[in-house]
């Protein structure tokens, strides 16, 4: 199978130094101002006053009255709240993962919605010799993959512009897309047929929240020439009890 590029290895400069104030305001427990924090950091007072203040706008960290000093925001709660409940959500998946990909003999991945696309957070090969690749972090391509037409059709949204072309049965106008994602809604699942990678099949069910809404998505994925149409009908009704049983115990 294909694969992605490498991660990048430049780093953005003003991005390290406000990890290194977040870093420092944890390490402190406590309220610190910003001649501290330039001390604490190696980040002159002049560069640590801009990042408080982009820091601040978004919740990340918030400045104390009537001292001018610093602290945690409570932004960072929900994004601890997040992060706990994607780990949460891994341990009740995992044994499922097994079971698909041992019933299958495909891949199978858990993958939780983000802003413009899904993201795969865990996955489990199965026993073949070849198979799909899958990596933890690596996002869906929302109109190219079983999962990301899964992500569209409960409640996610594409980006604006055109959608790009990664094989010849990648599906680029936005209105055929349309129906496609129309489908999955009434049909209760997405499949996508060598749309990002030329040989690659998948198939992918929602699990949903207490409240109807996309909580996670469960998708198995293999070669084509393996996971066929007839392949994946049978895929189906597997995944489908183990998304419901996922929503059930998360």
């Amino acid at each position: 199978m294909a694969r992605t590029g490498a991660p990048a290895t430049r780093h953005v400069a003003a991005v390290t130094k406000a990890i290194s104030l977040l870093e420092a305001l944890a390490e402190a427990g406590d309220e610190l101002g910003t001649n501290e924090l330039a001390r604490r950091t190696g980040v002159n007072p002049s560069s640590v006053s801009r990042l408080l203040a982009t820091l601040a706008d978004s919740g990340l960290v918030q400045r104390v009255e009537p001292t001018g000093r610093y602290a945690l925001g409570a932004r960072l709660l929900h994004l601890a709240s997040a992060t706990l409940a994607q780990f949460d959500l891994r341990d009740v998946a995992h044994p499922h993962l097994r079971t698909l990909a041992e019933l299958s003999g495909e891949t199978a991945t858990l993958s939780v919605p983000g802003v413009e696309e899904a993201v795969t957070v865990d996955f489990v090969q199965g026993q073949s010799s070849v198979q799909s690749v899958a990596r933890v972090g690596r996002p869906s391509v929302a109109h190219a993959t079983a999962v990301g037409k899964v992500f569209l059709a409960w409640g996610g949204r594409l980006p604006d512009g055109p959608l790009p072309q990664f094989t010849p049965r990648t599906i680029t106008h936005r209105s055929k897309l349309a129906a496609e994602i129309a489908s999955a809604q009434r049909r209760g699942f997405a499949a996508a047929f060598g749309e990002r990678e030329a040989d690659l099949n998948g198939i992918a069910v929602p699990v949903l929240g207490h409240r109807g809404d996309l909580a996670a998505i469960l998708g198995v994925h293999g070669p084509s020439p393996r996971l066929t149409r007839t392949a994946m009908r049978a895929t189906l009704d597997p995944l489908r009890e183990h998304a419901a049983s996922i929503a059930m115990l998360s």
